[in-house]
């Protein structure tokens, strides 16, 4: 696991560690600029061509000048390129330009500078500490970055993260950099694991460059993110057990026009470790899901039965309900009122954990009644326009806040909010924030999240406590459609293809 600073975060360990421990800036510097280096002399693979160092006039851009300096020293022909030569600049720009002129290395002000083209452009111009859109020279430069690498092929380097992209949200200031790897310190920002910043960064490569750690309980109150070191967390199966020792798992899921919701889930649920999964679901899914998954148990009811007797209904669901250690509810259900009186029969009835995904969520929304039985053995699960209606903000707002929106849901109804997007959120009961890092564009396809549902599912069957199920299982889920798109390409993955690529990724560290 990996804690996910801020921008702010990430200077205060950086001033801990210089003022209260002693370790002085150039040190850590050095360090930084070795590692970018290292990176640079990889991407050019021993390729000749000239490097431009486009640095700013703060540390980040000291960092770029010294890494310029290594290359040059290692016999790459380099150029340091400054926003202006004559502007304010850092002690340590001060001394690291000091030491590059000294070895004779060209320095040039942006507007004395006669652009041809390069192979590398190592991205120093601004760091973590950027607040506000590029505008004037800084803006130019960037562009002119971007352009060697649009026009002439030139890979980049960020130094930290590249320029433009905001450390707290991962948000485009005005103009961004794209970058092809970039070389960050210490922690994961924040803005390299949230979008749009994540796709800027390219390959994320962390460097420990010697930061003293901080105290478990501060850095406790940091996002998080799983590695794949976290695989080991998944319960392993004991010698001697049955299908009872890993959960029973209630999917109810799947109108009778949405078989494939119940189907997904439940296969997940089963690929995931889960030792029984029964489904609850509109009798015209029966056979269907007989032929699909034979392995799971039906229960079947008729919708218009259920409107016209609904007392009779609500004793079949409270039945379903007791015999399940876990429910999945709401994948494809719709939003009748059959699936209202479901919806409000099980959150009255059941004390176990439950997973509410889509029109489950939805009819929250629309009845805020059923909101008021939302306690702490809920899992929401919300895609974004599921949660503008749930929260009633809209689609773009919580785009621009997704650790705020969910923190929020979870501290407003006691719940664990999955919070879904291409970097899907984790906020549980107890304050913690987990941001996944896993995933591809494979999985942008019908029962993608459903196939979700299950994995979580099937990890509390295991014997996972619910917020550990959630954020792991959005890990797995991810690590899953990555495998899936190696396997049969990025626009082919189905949504079943995905659940049966589970079992490759959990089964590599038992």
């Amino acid at each position: 696991m990996r804690y996910l600073v801020s921008g702010k975060e990430m200077k205060a360990i950086d001033r801990r560690s210089i003022e209260t421990f002693g370790i002085p800036s150039l040190v850590l510097m050095e360090r930084a600029a070795l590692s970018v280096a290292e990176e640079a002399k990889t991407l050019l693979a021993g390729k000749p061509g000239n490097v431009w160092a486009v640095c700013g006039p703060g540390n980040n851009g000291a960092d770029g000048v010294a890494a310029a300096r290594m290359l040059f020293l290692s016999g790459i022909t380099v150029s340091i390129l400054l926003p202006d030569r004559n502007a304010k600049l850092s002690p340590e720009m001060e001394t690291q330009l000091s030491i590059a002129e000294k070895l004779e290395i060209p320095v040039y002000s942006y507007r004395d500078f006669i652009p041809g083209s390069c192979a590398l452009v190592i991205d120093a111009l601004f760091g973590i500490g950027l607040t506000r859109p590029l505008e004037g020279v800084y803006r130019e430069l960037a562009g002119l970055i971007q352009g060697q690498k649009d026009e002439y092929g030139a890979k980049v380097v960020a130094v930290d993260i590249p320029s433009g992209i905001s450390s707290e949200t991962g948000a485009v200031m005005g103009i961004a950099v794209q970058a092809d790897v970039t070389v960050t310190f210490g922690e994961v920002k924040l803005g390299q694991v949230l979008f749009p910043g994540r796709e800027f960064c390219g390959r994320l490569t962390v460097a420990d460059i010697g930061f003293v750690p901080e105290e478990t309980e501060t850095a406790k109150a940091h996002a998080r993110m799983y590695t794949k070191e976290d695989l080991v967390k998944i319960p392993k199966r004991k010698a001697y057990s049955h299908k009872g020792t890993y959960g029973r798992i209630l999917v109810i899921a799947g109108s009778e026009t949405m078989a494939g919701a119940a189907s997904f889930a439940a296969r997940a649920a089963y690929r995931t470790g889960a030792g029984l999964v029964k489904i609850m679901t509109a009798k015209e899914n029966r056979q269907v899901l007989q032929e699909k998954l034979p392995e799971a148990i039906l229960a079947v009811y008729d919708a218009k039965q259920a409107i016209a007797c609904p007392e009779s209904f609500r004793d079949l669901v409270k039945e379903q309900t007791e015999w399940a250690d876990v429910i999945v509810l709401g994948p494809g259900i719709g939003t009748e009122e059959c699936a209202k009186v479901l919806v409000e029969t099980v959150l009255e009835d059941a004390y176990v954990p439950i997973i509410m995904d889509a029109d489950a969520i939805n009819l929250a929304a629309r009845y805020p009644h059923l909101k008021n039985y939302f306690t702490e053995n809920i899992i929401l699960t919300p895609h974004l326009a599921e949660c503008a209606r749930l929260v009633g903000k809209s689609v773009e707002e919580i785009r621009q806040d997704l650790i705020g929106t969910a923190s929020e849901i979870s501290g407003q109804f006691g719940v664990t909010c999955v919070l879904k997007d291409a970097a899907t959120v984790t906020a549980g009961k107890d304050g913690t924030v987990f941001v996944n890092s896993s995933g591809s564009p494979s999985m942008a396809k019908g029962g993608s999240g459903d196939v979700l549902c299950g994995v979580i599912a099937g990890l509390i069957g295991l014997g996972m406590e619910e917020r550990e199920a959630a954020s792991l299982g959005v890990y797995i889920h991810g690590l899953a459609g990555e495998a899936a798109e190696h396997r049969y390409g990025v626009h082919s993955v189905l949504a079943g293809e995905l659940a049966d690529c589970i079992g490759e990724v959990i089964n590599e560290k038992l």
